[in-house]
């Protein structure tokens, strides 16, 4: 990583970084807590990770954080893992996020569109009266604080009404998509016990209709602890057998009821990948989050009540999460639910015009597939409201921050971000007010001590190393569902630098500040965007009578593509002809979805493992890489090496 320092692709003109709102917070945060009034974000930053607390306590004075008990101090403990923010302190989030309704009840706080591009608002006045409305059926049903709600839901309103009335009640909320096949929901929602269901008869996609009404029918027979499901007709149809209708638990005019939570009461559970096993059940705060939320949309996405921000996201990916989180700062909230490409590949860019959206964020990979697609967005749609690109899900190429310069607009900023569903936010990139290198996250977002370090704990500038976060962040999970010792949770993040959060992706920071990802460190999945886990795939494909065992590997491709083979060890006598080619393929889209299907299924010898029996996917990952073999593997540490020699000759031949 060479020091000198190149042109920078974009920079704020001296207008936007006075009227940004971090600029007016670091005046602020330098006149009331000490802040340095000099030296930009830069200083703003240092300030912010080296002194915690009052940081903290800005953010929330900044944003009118209602405590309605007040906190004894910011930070109680500050050990990782169990930091102890704002002890004492009572406060609801989603009184938080139907804030807006007081002054702009007209105005509306969400656009909703599907298929057909054209949005449909729902007013900040209409968002509260159903929250109202459901969180008093939701208590009438014996909902109490800390109980579980789940949603099998695509990205429509109803999925953020449910949401805010689980917040109201003090109940705790997961979802997933309804792409997700019965195993995978139950894999996740069985861990954590829901007693109320949210559901869809089916959901559109690629202008099909796709109808679950076999699946939920499946979760309610699987998830003995339900005491209600509530029905909602997306394709139409009628309400199940014993199954509560949506229309009328949101039709009463009812004025919310916000359960004050301690400020560490949980608000959600989102899932890891389950690359080794059941998926870890993630478990945010409400005041965690929150405040997190706050500093991430309002300062670092700059966003406020005259904006429209827009994700392409889907209810089973943190960023769902983050994307409703934009209410906390009175902007309106986009939720598109339909294919990313349907019907053409621009169909992203044109949900970004009709809905006048100000801040769109989307994958990397969907931009790199608008750019092999010859599309045009700053030619063939009207763009001129946008002012902020996002990417996420895994690291923009170089190419892709040219295409949206050259594409979209030359005066565009660009905010590739990285973060992660561990923290629910992100770790290093958007800054209104910094420059936009090419193939570079701007810097690491305030409040967050990112650094590069190398395996004996020694930070790096210029080096790639490992991502790490020394100090506490407010969004950190609280625990793991059904994690009593934490074991889980301390061996995920702590168990390679004591006390310090590794992350698992290989990472430099630059001598300018700005940040740049290589890809995970550890074997996650990660394809358009959606961090997935192996051992879904493992326990599809292995179900199949002629594969005796497989292995899974994703690897980012130096042109920004991303190479997901299924390697599989074939059961004696078995042919990996056509017919199972697709058999393989089926299995995977029926249990899981058609994002999980591999590019490529190649059949090997045997697959490798530790001398402890589990399948050894880093190390392959390496080796397909490029990565030597004595350099890619402890050889002491591997059940049969012979077999790695496969996967080295197959990398010579890709080479």
């Amino acid at each position: 990583m060479s020091t000198v320092n190149p042109q920078p692709l974009w920079q704020p003109d001296p207008q936007r970084i006075a009227r940004s709102q971090v600029t007016r917070f670091q005046a602020w945060a330098a006149e009331h807590h000490g802040a340095p009034a000099d030296g930009g974000y830069e200083a703003l930053h240092r300030w912010s990770v080296d002194e915690l607390e009052p940081f903290w306590e800005a953010v929330t004075q900044w944003f009118d954080v209602r405590f309605s008990t007040p906190y004894a101090r910011v930070l109680g403990d500050r050990s990782m893992p169990g930091a102890e923010w704002f002890p004492g302190a009572t406060l609801n989030y989603a009184e938080h996020a139907l804030r807006a309704a007081a002054t702009r009840a007209d105005e509306p706080a969400l656009l909703y569109v599907d298929e057909t591009h054209e949005p449909r608002p729902v007013t900040w006045s209409e968002l509260r009266r159903q929250v109202g409305s459901l969180a008093a059926e939701l208590r009438a049903l014996g909902l109490r604080p800390g109980d579980r709600v789940s949603g099998y839901l695509p990205n429509i309103p109803q999925a953020v009404v449910a949401l805010l009335a689980t917040a109201a009640v003090g109940a705790v909320w997961t979802s997933c998509a309804p792409d997700f096949g019965a195993r995978s929901v139950l894999d996740r929602f069985q861990q954590v016990e829901p007693v109320v269901l949210f559901t869809v008869d089916g959901y559109r996609y690629g202008g099909k209709e796709h109808d679950r009404r076999e699946t939920v029918a499946e979760l309610r027979r699987e998830l003995p602890s339900l005491r209600a499901v509530v029905h909602i007709p997306l394709l139409g149809t009628e309400a199940p057998e014993g199954a509560l209708e949506w229309d009328a638990l949101t039709s009463a005019d009812t004025e919310p009821v916000f359960e004050q939570v301690p400020f560490a009461h949980p608000l959600w559970v989102l899932y890891s990948s389950g690359t080794t096993g059941l998926p870890k059940a993630i478990v945010q705060s409400q005041g965690g989050i929150l405040v997190e939320h706050l500093k991430q949309l309002g300062l670092h996405c700059d966003l406020g009540p005259e904006d429209r921000f827009f994700w392409y996201t889907s209810t089973g990916w943190m960023m769902w999460n983050f994307l409703v989180s934009g209410l906390l700062t009175g902007t309106t909230v986009v939720l598109y639910d339909g294919s990313p490409g349907y019907p053409d590949t621009g169909a992203q860019w044109r949900v970004a015009e009709r809905t006048g959206a100000t801040v769109y964020g989307t994958s990397a990979a969907y931009v790199m597939a608008c750019r092999k697609a010859d599309v045009h967005p700053g030619r063939d749609f009207d763009l001129s409201k946008v002012q902020c690109v996002a990417t996420t899900g895994s690291p923009l190429p170089p190419d892709g921050f040219r295409w949206l310069h050259d594409e979209v607009r030359e005066d565009l900023w660009i905010a590739s971000v990285s973060g992660g569903t561990d923290v629910c936010s992100c770790f290093a990139g958007a800054v209104p007010t910094l420059p936009v290198y090419i193939g570079e996250l701007q810097a690491p977002s305030l409040g967050t001590d990112l650094q590069s370090w190398d395996p004996s704990g020694k930070p790096l500038i210029d080096e790639v190393g490992e991502l790490v976060v020394t100090n506490p962040m407010p969004s950190m999970p609280i625990h793991f569902w059904n994690d009593p010792d934490g074991s889980r949770y301390h061996d995920s993040y702590f168990d390679t630098y004591p006390g310090v959060w590794r992350h698992g992706d290989w990472i430099t920071v630059t001598s300018r500040g700005s940040v740049v990802i290589h890809g995970r460190s550890d074997s996650t999945l990660n394809r358009q965007g959606v961090r997935m886990g192996s051992a879904d795939i493992y326990e599809a494909v292995e179900r199949l009578p002629e594969i005796k065992e497989s292995l899974v590997i994703g690897i980012e491709q130096p042109d920004g593509g991303y190479w997901m083979p299924l390697f599989v060890q074939l059961a004696p006598g078995a042919v990996l002809d056509q017919a199972l080619l697709d058999r393989i393929k089926a299995t995977i889209r029926e249990n899981l979805s058609p994002r999980h299907i591999p590019d490529e299924v190649i059949e090997v010898p045997g697959i490798p493992h530790t001398l402890t029996g589990k399948r050894i996917e880093v190390p392959v990952k390496r080796l397909l890489q490029g990565t030597p073999l004595e350099k890619a593997v402890n050889p002491g540490s591997i059940d049969n090496l012979e077999l790695l020699h496969f996967y080295e000759d197959l990398a010579r031949k890709r080479a």
